[in-house]
């Protein structure tokens, strides 16, 4: 029997077409790297750092390991505390809050506004307390955060604003790209992300060149020079061959954002009398990259099964929100705390994007879905 996909089916994601279309390029940079055995550091690193600083109209990029080291070690350089609050949504992925509690932290809580998804300023204002010390909007799914009345909050208050731009290299908020706005910008390079290395890989972005040296030092073991260690750190480096991939993709990375926004207009058009599904909505204040294009309806799980029987991949972002995660369990927040959380969680879903995707494959996707609702 063929393992071959069938002629019709539509993958939620490609990874396949991108690489093989930049396979010169990337070999090229595998060749340079072996020829030359920088592996860790090095000129491909420090390049990077300098063209994606620029890109997002920061001052300074320390490229490490992953998002996930970059939340991490922003939280310590920005002097994170035990018993210090740090204020976020629980409708994203588990590595925004992680970094919170591994800098020794405490997460809390609030709800998402209805339209964006992205953190309320109003819950945030509300939840701001004695112990709080930051605020780390996430831009979800590609689209920015609210960010002007988060900043207002941390002036009033004296707080730090840490952004999770891991979905949303590109994006721009009020003109101005997401990343190089608040204290500090936090980067994946998963390969799933609109820029996309081919492992692991991470970066952070700032105007401040004290948390740049000291996230310097973190990712490298807490030395400030070969062998001279300021405190303890962590083995948090990007790999050089990460680093030539990165800057390679980066070249293209706003002519595929801009595909991503055509593959969103083809949804919009081909959804937009679907009255059962709601789709999103991008802020007034914001230029959309489409990390994800994420629609919204009560018949969630069902439309997934259909889509899925007839070869359409879909995922899901995210079905359970952190606060019900028994990893947070001990926060003790109950079901009913968060409701747009908890009914973003239990209605949205992840229709296929990706800058190759054609006009024939969204037709097909939505194809599918009109024949669920049975939309002629």
């Amino acid at each position: 029997m063929s393992s071959e996909p069938q002629r019709d089916t539509v993958p939620f994601l490609d990874l396949v077409q991108p690489h093989l279309a930049l396979e010169g390029e990337l070999t090229e940079a595998f060749q340079q790297a072996l020829r030359r055995a920088q592996f860790v550091g090095g000129p491909e690193v420090d390049a990077f750092e300098r063209e994606f600083a620029s890109h997002c109209g920061a001052q300074w990029c320390v490229g490490v390991n992953s998002g996930t080291d970059a939340l991490r070690f922003a939280f310590i350089a920005l002097g994170l505390k035990p018993g210090d609050e740090v204020i976020t949504t629980a409708h994203t992925f588990i590595a925004t809050t992680e970094a919170i509690t591994q800098a020794g932290g405490v997460v809390r809580f609030v709800d998402i506004d209805y339209e964006t998804m992205t953190v309320s300023p109003k819950a945030v204002g509300a939840a701001v307390g004695p112990r709080t010390v930051g605020i780390v909007p996430v831009h979800l799914y590609g689209q920015p955060a609210d960010l002007d009345p988060l900043l207002d909050l941390a002036r009033k208050h004296h707080l730090w604003v840490v952004e999770d731009a891991a979905q949303a290299h590109g994006a721009r908020y009020k003109g101005r790209r997401v990343g190089a706005i608040g204290d500090v910008g936090c980067f994946s390079f998963y390969p799933g992300k609109n820029l996309g290395s081919l492992g692991e890989g991470g970066a952070l972005t700032t105007l401040n060149p004290t948390l740049r040296d000291t996230v310097r030092m973190q990712r490298e073991h807490g030395q400030s020079s070969k062998y001279v260690h300021e405190t303890e750190g962590y083995n948090g480096r990007l790999h050089a061959l990460q680093a030539a991939f990165l800057r390679i993709k980066l070249r293209y990375l706003d002519e595929w954002n801009q595909r991503r926004r055509q593959v969103a207009a083809w949804y919009r058009e081909a959804l937009k009398d679907v009255s059962e599904i709601q789709l999103p909505r991008e802020a007034s204040y914001a230029e959309h990259v489409y990390h994800l294009f994420v629609v919204r309806t009560n018949r969630r799980d069902a439309l997934r099964d259909q889509l899925t029987h007839a070869g359409i991949g879909t995922g899901l972002h995210y079905p359970t929100p952190l606060h019900l995660q028994r990893a947070y369990a001990h926060l003790a927040v109950p079901q009913g705390a968060l409701p747009e959380t908890e009914d973003a969680a239990a209605s949205c879903l992840s229709l296929p994007i990706f800058p190759e995707m054609t006009q024939s494959q969204v037709g097909r996707v939505a194809d599918g879905i009109r024949s669920f609702f049975r939309v002629r």
